[in-house]
């Protein structure tokens, strides 16, 4: 991986026993089995090249790699760098290379027997950084055999901050997150009065019992002391920062 692109798979062996792993140039193939359902499956994480000729040749790698696999159960993730209707991107002067590739894009995927399962989110993965071109160049993509072990997978296109591409996940089922965590903002550090807001919470708050409970009641106050003087300097922080995350995404919608 560098600035310029590149590709990481990170799995947890409680969850997910991999038994084969190959990395080319554009993809990284995982095969294995999924311990909660004792499932065998192959996840593709893949980084589509721009030129059409070496897109070619990864669509002719990854199909040759399904045909000699015995597992039947597929998932295609990541950028595609590619539409499968015109209506996926806006802002584009190719409309008769984008055609002529987006039908032999839709026939590779045919050919994989790969499909979109339901998208939520944004319409839009990608945006160029002048705002000028989007397109959902990221996606998921899975075997009717894994829709028959998890009927109820979608993708989830979440909000894009740092990057140009927005984060997409694969969900099966309710996903419970637990509670939020707690964020200390920068322009907490900038202000003189932040460090000794901290020191003197934190002295005079003395709770009793063994140390894990003691810390866990200097936090939760420290934590509550924190709210109460970032809204008083600040005002609402957090509802500013959404405020304008959704002035930008609107902008890219």
């Amino acid at each position: 991986m560098n600035t310029g692109g590149g590709l990481l798979c990170v799995w947890n062996n409680k969850n997910f026993q991999v038994h084969l792993k190959i990395a080319e140039r554009g993809f990284i193939m995982l095969e294995g089995v999924w311990l909660a359902d004792m499932q065998r499956v192959v996840v593709a994480n893949i980084y589509a090249p721009c030129d059409t000729k070496s897109k070619r040749l990864l669509w002719q790698m990854l199909y040759s790699r399904k045909n000699q696999s015995q597992v039947k159960c597929w998932c295609l993730v990541g950028d595609f760098n590619c539409v499968r209707h015109p209506a996926e991107r806006i802002g584009s002067n190719h409309y008769i290379s984008d055609t002529n590739l987006i039908a032999e894009f839709n026939d590779w995927l045919a050919a994989m027997e790969v499909d979109d399962i339901p998208c939520v989110g944004k319409p839009f993965t990608w945006v160029r950084p002048n705002g000028s071109c989007n397109s959902k160049l990221d996606r998921l993509l899975v075997s009717d055999e894994w829709l028959s072990k998890w009927p109820d997978s979608s993708q989830f296109n979440l909000e894009r901050n740092y990057s140009d591409h927005c984060p997409i996940i694969l969900n099966s089922k309710h996903i419970d997150w637990g509670p939020k965590p707690f964020k200390v903002y920068d322009a907490w550090l900038s202000n003189k009065e932040y460090h000794k807001v901290v020191r003197d919470c934190w002295s005079k708050n003395q709770p009793r019992g063994w140390g894990g409970y003691a810390l866990k009641c200097k936090l939760q106050n420290l934590k509550q002391r924190l709210k109460i003087w970032s809204r008083d300097n600040f005002g609402d922080l957090g509802n500013k920062v959404k405020q304008i995350q959704q002035k930008l995404n609107d902008l890219e919608n």
